[in-house]
């Protein structure tokens, strides 16, 4: 059984209960940052070939570890998260939510004027 088991589990029920993209962004940040290790998560869309931040949770202090988010063999955005240490199993953990959320980045960065705050 894995650390990340219970965060996968809750990013597999806001996925199931929301179509909204995003809403669904928003949570899974939250559930992210929810983690103890994770003090910062943040997502960054690709806008005009440039990263945009999107949802986000925590002090950035720091550069955040990032993994890209791609649509369709297109980067589209990028997950970030500030931890202490971020090691293979963190990285295969974030890899996999980057693949779960990528249907929702696309046009995740449209909020329609609102701001991205929770």
């Amino acid at each position: 059984m894995s650390a990340y088991d219970g965060a996968l589990e809750a990013i597999d029920r806001v996925l199931n209960r929301s179509s909204d993209a995003d809403e669904v962004l928003r949570q899974v940040v939250g559930v992210l940052h929810g983690i103890d290790d994770y003090s910062w998560v943040g997502i960054s869309f690709v806008e005009e070939g440039e990263l945009v931040l999107g949802p986000v949770q925590g002090e950035r202090t720091a550069e955040p570890t990032t993994v890209p988010i791609s649509y369709e063999n297109n980067v589209v955005a990028e997950l970030g998260v500030i931890a202490d240490e971020v090691d293979a199993e963190d990285r295969a953990f974030l890899e996999r939510v980057a693949l779960l959320i990528s249907p929702y980045c696309p046009v995740g960065w449209d909020t329609g004027g609102e701001a991205w705050s929770p």
